[in-house]
């Protein structure tokens, strides 16, 4: 557990536990103001986060006092992508982990997109948790995870964007539910009522976040579902070891950074980047390197090897997380402190995905 003053453990709590730490709204962005209302009846309060496209802000139902997530962009924007977001969120609405999506429309020439109103995501969690899941959190996660992913899968869709901070948990009684968002970066990879997978392609762009981007992407060829399992796989060993060995390269622009990603990532074996850690973890990435372009992964095998994993582990699925441990111990201080006392947010610079 990371070493943390009474001030910081305040600070912490109120970001990652009490929904989202207040933030006033942005002086630049002037057309954000208090009176801001979307579809008549939410009213934006102020921003909370961003996505890949769009700025998100905590709202208001003014007709019943439930809150909501309003994710907006320009309608000006060279290339809008939340109206495309939407319609994808209307196709998988009804799944478990997707949100609820209540509103979309265009005010004050912004888009808005309305939605439920979720907890932090597990790069906010893993950050608060010292920047190390124990292997019960992971494997704990990596169960609903991938039942996220394959559920989109289902839908026809590939998500394109799988990495932490686009898993967030729910909140109230959906608190140890995880939810997959932002869908901005998703392709429909077949055809609905064919179900005709979309042809190999080679010499794409990368899309999507380079830390956690296939090798397959990396080299250019179109996504396809393996590609969103492999990013899940360096998803679960950022959590074990706490970062990748790709991470922190420098160069001279981005073009050049997503080379030397890619050649790390290349002459990594997946044995070295497992190394430590059970077996498990170097199949599924083994299992999700070796799918042809078109193939189905068989979600249930990779579920299973976690699960069976877990019950060798002799853990107790009790929704007990990292968090939930160190929000407990946290609540036990808080009392004890003083009220009033000024909590000063550290800046540090995020390195660039």
């Amino acid at each position: 557990m990371p070493s943390l003053t009474r001030k910081r453990w305040r600070y912490a709590l109120r970001k990652y536990f009490l929904v989202f730490v207040e933030m006033s709204l942005l002086p630049s962005s002037g057309v954000y103001t208090k009176d801001f209302v979307v579809g008549l009846k939410y009213r934006v309060k102020r921003k909370i986060g961003c996505g890949s496209f769009g700025d998100i802000f905590l709202g208001i139902n003014i007709t019943n006092g439930e809150e909501v997530a309003i994710k907006m962009e320009s309608s000006k924007a060279r290339h809008p992508q939340l109206m495309y977001e939407y319609k994808v969120y209307r196709i998988l609405n009804g799944g478990v982990g997707i949100p609820h999506i209540r509103f979309f429309g265009v005010e004050r020439e912004y888009n808005c997109l309305v939605m439920d109103l979720l907890g932090p995501s597990l790069e906010d969690l893993f950050t608060f948790c010292g920047r190390r899941f124990t292997m019960k959190t992971v494997l704990m996660l990596v169960d609903q995870m991938i039942g996220r992913i394959e559920y989109v899968h289902v839908k026809n869709f590939i998500h394109r964007d799988i990495k932490p901070d686009n898993f967030l948990m729910g909140i109230g009684r959906h608190c140890n539910k995880l939810f997959l968002v932002d869908f901005g970066l998703a392709k429909k990879y077949r055809e609905t009522r064919s179900r005709v997978h979309i042809p190999y392609r080679e010499d794409k762009n990368l899309t999507g976040t380079a830390r956690y981007a296939s090798i397959n992407a990396h080299l250019g060829i179109e996504q396809s579902r393996r590609d969103d399992m492999e990013s899940l796989g360096y998803v679960l060993m950022y959590f074990n070891r706490g970062t990748l060995p790709w991470q922190g390269l420098k160069a001279a622009n981005k073009k050049q950074k997503y080379e030397r990603i890619s050649d790390k990532k290349m002459s990594t074996p997946v044995e070295v980047l497992c190394k430590g850690f059970p077996a498990e973890f170097s199949m599924y990435l083994n299992y999700s390197r070796g799918l042809r372009f078109d193939e189905a992964p068989d979600y249930m095998y990779l579920r299973q090897l976690f699960r069976i994993l877990f019950r060798t582990l002799s853990h107790q699925y009790d929704y007990t997380f990292d968090w939930t441990l160190l929000k407990q111990k946290a609540a036990t201080r808080l009392p004890q402190q003083s009220e009033g006392v000024e909590v000063n947010q550290s800046q540090s610079g995020n390195e660039a995905k």
